[in-house]
């Protein structure tokens, strides 16, 4: 189960995850995703209660990195726990997500 806090702000959006971000969450995510991203230049992901993250979780982040990219906005992720950073690095996505 994901729970998603949405806040935005001007053209600021902050996303906070709770939970897992897998194949059953990862649809809701990115419904939300698609709601949200058109009006707005920065996107932060907050993680600080996010548990697991699947390869459906990795998809979603990696077409909302590029949405935002082709659109001329910015995408970060904060509050990253060592779980969650050794799947970035083993997969790769260490160098094409920004993490802070």
């Amino acid at each position: 189960m994901l729970n998603i806090k949405k806040v935005i702000k001007d053209e600021k959006a902050v996303f906070e995850l709770d939970g897992r971000l897998d194949t059953v969450s990862a649809p809701e995510l990115e419904k939300v995703f698609k709601e949200t991203l058109g009006g707005v230049k920065e996107v932060v992901l907050d993680f600080k209660g996010l548990k697991y993250l699947s390869s459906a979780g990795l998809r979603v982040l990696l077409a909302a990195q590029k949405s935002m990219m082709q659109a001329g906005g910015s995408m970060k992720l904060i509050n990253v726990n060592e779980i969650i950073m050794d799947i970035f690095e083993v997969t790769g996505f260490l160098d094409i997500l920004d993490i802070e």
